[in-house]
């Protein structure tokens, strides 16, 4: 058995029931010109207890066929996406 491929990146959807959207950053070098480049991959991971929100930066472990196209379970939350404040102003009216 081989070892299992690992990803850390930030949830952009969590609208199923079970199954978070997770999009990883992929860096690479261009063979050509030498430049980096950027490109992005997303992934369905198996969010068992709907823990993981919007915009939390998780990790992400390969595991067996879950559906279709989900192959990956979320392991941890890394980081938790700020709470949007609300902020009330108090206006005098006379």
């Amino acid at each position: 058995m081989g070892k299992k491929k690992e990803y850390i990146g930030t949830v952009i959807s969590d609208k199923m029931q079970k199954t978070a959207v997770v999009k990883i950053l992929q860096m690479g070098k261009h063979s050509k010109y030498s430049r980096v480049k950027r490109g992005y991959i997303k992934f369905k991971a198996h969010n068992e207890k709907p823990l993981a929100k919007m915009g939390d930066t998780v990790k992400i472990i390969e595991t067996r066929p879950l559906s279709k196209d989900k192959f990956f379970r979320i392991a941890e939350i890394i980081k938790q996406a700020p709470k949007e404040k609300i902020e009330v102003k108090e206006v005098e009216i006379k």
